[in-house]
């Protein structure tokens, strides 16, 4: 049998994905990126699946973390995102991280291997026509504002948008081991890990609150007239805007001391700043939990003030850049189908899911969906609560941008009333991956 080609427009997370998906399927695909032809704000390069942000996929635990009970839901599904990402992971604790350059050309190298899948560059600065019958757009939070006004325009009703940031990286030679040392929280071991996955640097009181000052302070980036009444996503927020709102908020976010113990000194540290390895090679760090729109001296200044960062070298400086996304319970059918043009499906963030695995997630539903399989996941998996969020199950009034989350699932049924949480997770994890089984298996059957 022969199939007319899908149309997926873009190629990050989410669009590899669906295309992976179905030339898997024996669907030939077109594969439209605009990249290196436009830039975008945050992007490097013209590859695939390039990570702008983290290089990391958070935890790898697929009994007691929901993210992680993604990551081997979508294992089980033949992703190419994952199946690229365990091969290339570096150390991270219980979390799974790659090296973002050998990660992005690894996924690029598959697709443009693929028979079925042809790359055609393209901008597209309006929807795809009908004569494109079927057809994915995973353009991502940084869809060009000319596409995003069209789709504003198709769906009736204003575009949703908020300021994600990206965390500044150092050069490992640079960071002083005098001051820092290597330990995971609670010496965790992870994939790729050892138990000494991360680089800590550890603050006194006075040094912390000198350095919460100078957050405080810093001169930040102005916001264009157009852009100050967009919102920042609460799961991705610069580290000023954190330390603003108090000056314990960061020693109870990214700087909590907890489950690490200094090497260089028997005083439990105040504050500890982590750095995670962002490259194969362990030549690059970047900062955890640092998003940032300080301006870049201020950043280099500031960010010297951390001991053990005196002298650092930046690879890249933080920045910070507008994210779109759809109100999707309001415009997206439960197979991701745009309502107002059904011949096209929006995939990734712009659906308004948050993190690299939620978009890829979406991204090998979607591409399901457009090979002609649209049976709907389970509500009790990882992909049926995510997808069930952002098609019907949040409210469209207050719909903002979720990563997949124990909280999205169905209760538990016949359990003990006074069951812990974590016991309760490995439950729902259980759950989970029992109703996947026969959804790949009805999947497979069709």
């Amino acid at each position: 049998m022969t199939h007319s080609p899908v149309h997926v427009v873009g190629a990050g997370m989410a669009g590899s994905e669906a295309a992976w998906q179905l030339a898997q399927a024996g669907i030939p695909v077109l594969l439209h990126e605009m990249r290196p032809l436009r830039m975008t704000e945050a992007h490097q390069s013209g590859n695939c699946a390039e990570l702008v942000c983290s290089n990391s996929f958070r935890s790898d635990d697929a009994d007691y973390n929901a993210v992680g009970l993604l990551h081997e839901e979508m294992r089980r599904c033949n992703s190419i995102i994952m199946t690229i990402a365990d091969r290339h992971k570096v150390p991270a604790g219980g979390a799974l991280a790659v090296d973002r350059d050998g990660f992005s050309q690894a996924v690029t190298a598959a697709l443009r291997a693929h028979p079925l899948i042809t790359f055609a560059p393209l901008e597209l600065k309006i929807l795809p026509p009908p004569a494109w019958e079927n057809c994915i757009l995973a353009t991502g939070p940084l869809t060009t504002p000319e596409l995003a006004e069209d789709i504003r325009k198709a769906s009736a009703e204003d575009s949703l948008a908020f300021f994600d940031a990206i965390a500044p990286i150092v050069h490992f030679d640079s960071i002083d081991l005098s001051k820092a040392w290597f330990q995971s929280r609670y010496d965790k071991e992870g994939p790729g890990g050892t138990g000494k996955d991360y680089i800590n640097c550890a603050m006194d009181k006075e040094q912390y609150l000198a350095f919460i000052d100078a957050l405080c302070t810093g001169e930040k980036t102005e916001f264009k007239e157009w852009e100050k009444s967009t919102p920042y996503f609460e799961g991705c927020l610069p580290i000023e805007v954190m330390a603003e709102r108090g000056p314990d908020t960061l020693r109870y976010g990214p700087m909590k001391p907890v489950g690490l113990t200094n090497p260089h000194s028997d005083k439990r540290p105040y504050a500890v700043v982590q750095l995670r390895q962002d490259n194969a090679l362990g030549t690059l760090y970047n900062i955890v939990g640092f998003q940032t729109k300080l301006k870049y001296g201020e950043q280099q200044r500031i960010f010297r003030m951390i001991p053990g960062l005196e002298q650092a070298e930046f690879a890249r400086l933080g920045g910070i850049h507008r994210n779109t996304f759809l109100n999707s319970p309001k415009l997206l059918d439960p197979t991701l189908r745009f309502k107002a043009m059904p011949h096209i499906r929006f995939a990734g963030q712009i659906t308004g899911c948050e993190g690299y695995v939620e978009s890829a997630a979406i991204g090998l539903l979607a591409g399901r969906f457009a090979a002609g399989y649209e049976q709907i996941p389970p509500l009790t998996t990882a992909f049926g609560a995510l997808l069930n969020h952002i098609t019907t199950g949040a409210n469209a009034e207050t719909f903002q941008p979720m990563n997949i989350n124990f909280g999205l699932f169905p209760p538990l049924t016949d359990v003990p009333p006074r069951l812990g949480a974590r016991e309760r997770k490995k439950l729902y994890s259980q759950r989970a991956l029992a109703d996947l089984q026969n959804w790949c298996q009805l999947a497979q059957a069709a």
